[in-house]
């Protein structure tokens, strides 16, 4: 019984301390985005890409400004097989990097691109923001500033204006 509960705890324990990045098939993203009750800043990143490591402290701080609408910052990773799962996690955990996290399980650009961005050619970084409530959605296939993030969010979360007549 003592062995069942300190395995247990350990298990616990263990799943706390790693940021556990989940393995994603497109189609799977593809089903997360489009079924989101809730806004999305969904960031296409690597572990080895410099813009991508530096762009994710503001989309953290960027998206905490909003956490009373309940907006969400999805990392996905385009990181190496060899990098998952072990190599992500640590270094999710190396920077204290805070989403929900996933590898994306595709090696074939030419077919995943276009289904987040008909103009995406696999550069990253790349982020999409979304909000269903609104209407938003908008991507960008390069590296955001510190300064882009915050009013991105706001235009997102904003309101559409009414057509004039």
């Amino acid at each position: 019984m003592k062995r069942t509960i300190l395995t247990s705890y350990f298990l616990l324990l263990t799943s706390l301390l790693f940021a556990q990045v989940k393995k994603i098939k497109i189609t799977d993203l593809e089903a997360h985005i489009q079924n989101s009750d809730h806004p999305l800043v969904v960031s296409f990143w690597a572990t080895w890409c410099a813009p991508c490591v530096e762009e994710i402290p503001w989309l953290q701080e960027g998206v905490a400004k909003f956490a009373n609408q309940k907006v969400e910052l999805v990392l996905v990773s385009l990181d190496f097989p060899r990098d998952y799962p072990k190599g992500i996690d640590t270094f999710i955990k190396k920077k204290n990097f805070s989403a929900t996290f996933y590898w994306l399980d595709e090696t074939n650009a030419d077919y995943f691109c276009p289904k987040i961005n008909a103009r995406w050619e696999g550069g990253i970084p790349a982020t999409l923001f979304v909000n269903h409530k609104t209407g938003y959605r908008r991507f960008f296939d390069r590296a955001l500033t510190d300064r882009q993030v915050e009013p991105e969010i706001k235009t997102m979360l904003a309101e559409p204006k009414a057509a004039s007549r």
